[in-house]
């Protein structure tokens, strides 16, 4: 069993800035990518950011010079600094990683439980 507890999330005003933390615990033999999704109400959930083990990091268009996303490897922990944060970005924000349980068992994603993000205007 894999489990991942997100925090961090909360009501901001417009132009505040906010952390949310996914901690991932159980059964974990390694992690590949992990990543943040968000969905608001009444859309489809789209991909905020991502980061490989490497470090390589992807962000969605509307993001990009906004947010950060960070690993902690040892912790086995993903960040999602938000910045500049607008009325648009209010959502729910679900972490996501690709993980194996063995050495030998095939990549598999988990979700997070989601954290409510609220930007006022």
């Amino acid at each position: 069993q894999v489990q991942l507890v997100e925090s961090g999330g909360g009501l901001v005003q417009a132009g505040g800035s906010l952390r949310l933390s996914c901690a991932a615990s159980g059964s974990i033999f390694s992690i590949n990518n992990m990543g943040w999704f968000r969905q608001a109400p009444g859309k489809q959930r789209e991909l905020v950011a991502t980061i490989t083990s490497d470090g390589n990091t992807n962000y969605a268009d509307s993001v990009k010079g906004r947010f950060t996303i960070s690993r902690d490897s040892f912790k086995n922990t993903v960040y999602l600094r938000m910045n500049t944060l607008k009325p648009e970005d209010t959502a729910v924000y679900y972490c996501v990683i690709r993980a194996r349980t063995t050495r030998l068992s095939d990549l598999t994603q988990y979700w997070g439980q989601g954290t409510q993000v609220t930007v006022s205007s």
